[in-house]
């Protein structure tokens, strides 16, 4: 009975310290997977409207880890193709400080002009007539939301973390976010958006995660918005990481020249 009493406690005490894993250690733990110092791949977009009728957009990406402890990151992307769009850039920068807003410009070739993209508005409006923000397309603090974890399921054959995360920032466009996280590889393989009134909203799949230069990389995203039937497919391809970038490039005066060269 000492012997059953005991293993139990031992099981207990295992259970009560994998749940005292707390939702923002776990977010941080996705957060601090290990992704290289730079990054660069090619993008295929594909948008599609709920009749099945596709545009497709190619762009390609580049983006370095700077600042103290390199926690900030910088981002930069061109549109390449269709002919109405090539040349738009995207550039941003990303800090680690909850407290600072994100910098972020949008470069319109037709116009000539660049757009600053405000906080209220990076967190409200879509990217180029996607599905996702322009919140979506850069990197978030851990600490801009409040994370809970529900528990652990069993998704597409991985064992997951089942995370909660509202944000404290009220012009964010959701009310909070669940993510499904597979623990072996620390990637979100699932996202679902809960708009204002606490409907699903947006659902993002992450697949095709395999690794590239011994990093875990998902080469697929899919955006659903739920509530109007049109979704965004983001492919990468030829994806590469820790190869030499000069942060010098990501600026402005480098976005209004259409290319990183």
């Amino acid at each position: 009975m000492k012997r059953i009493i005991l293993t139990s406690l031992v099981v207990l005490a295992f259970a009560t310290t994998a749940m005292a894993q707390t939702g923002r250690e776990i977010a941080q733990k996705v957060k601090d997977r290990p992704d290289g110092d730079t990054r660069q791949s090619e993008l295929v977009m594909k948008l599609i409207n709920k009749r099945g009728a596709v545009r497709e957009r190619k762009l390609i990406s580049y983006s370095i880890d700077v600042g103290k402890g390199k926690k900030d990151r910088k981002s930069i992307m061109f549109f390449q193709y269709p002919g109405d769009v090539k040349g738009t850039g995207f550039l941003t920068w990303d800090y680690d400080d909850p407290d600072k807003d994100d910098d972020k410009w949008l470069y319109l070739p037709a116009m000539k002009k660049t757009r600053r993209i405000s906080g209220s508005s990076a967190k409200q409006d879509y990217f180029m007539g996607s599905d996702f923000t322009y919140d979506d397309m850069g990197s978030r603090n851990v600490d801009e939301d409040t994370h809970k974890l529900l528990g652990e399921e069993d998704l597409g054959g991985h064992r997951c973390w089942k995370l909660e995360s509202t944000p404290k920032d009220g012009r964010d466009v959701y009310s909070k976010k669940i993510a499904w996280i597979r623990q072996d590889c620390l990637i979100p393989i699932t996202v679902e958006y809960y708009d204002k009134m606490g409907k699903l909203h947006r659902r993002l799949e992450l697949s095709e995660i395999r690794k590239v230069d011994g990093v875990w990389t998902a080469q697929k995203m899919e955006m659903s918005n739920v509530q109007t039937g049109h979704k965004t497919v983001l492919e990468l391809r030829n994806v590469q990481f820790d190869r030499p970038l000069d942060e010098s490039k990501f600026s402005v005066s480098v976005l209004e020249k259409g290319s990183l060269q």
